[in-house]
């Protein structure tokens, strides 16, 4: 069972965050798009954060978080957006599906791995 569901179509993004996340002590699965993640989360009761890019083909990170807490009713996984997206109307749509934190990229693992744990649990 993962602790941390990385979700983002780029493999460079999604490796990296991924390796990170396991070299200082999570559990990690990974997803390809909003579409995956989703599956993936329903099939592993023992994630606790989802990290999400908003950009993807099938279905955008925005659109997962809400399918989250909407059509899954899972109110106790923490979502976190990791994207180059850092608009107002973005940050409050995500606020509105329940988003804990908004990450620009480029990913930097240290500054963020304490609050990631923390969210964790």
């Amino acid at each position: 069972m993962a602790q941390v569901l990385v979700v983002d179509d780029s493999s460079t993004v999604r490796n990296e965050v991924c390796d990170f996340l396991k070299a200082n002590g999570l559990t990690v699965s990974a997803a390809v798009d909003g579409r995956d993640g989703l599956d993936k989360l329903k099939a592993d009761p023992g994630i606790k954060l989802v990290v999400s890019d908003v950009n993807m083909p099938n279905m955008d990170g925005l659109t997962m978080a809400e399918k989250i807490r909407s059509e899954q009713r899972n109110a106790s996984v923490n979502i976190i957006m990791l994207t180059t997206e850092n608009s107002p109307t973005m940050k409050e749509r995500g606020k509105a599906a329940g988003v804990k934190g908004w990450i620009v990229k480029p990913f930097n693992g240290p500054a963020v791995v304490g609050s990631l744990k923390k969210l964790v649990g």
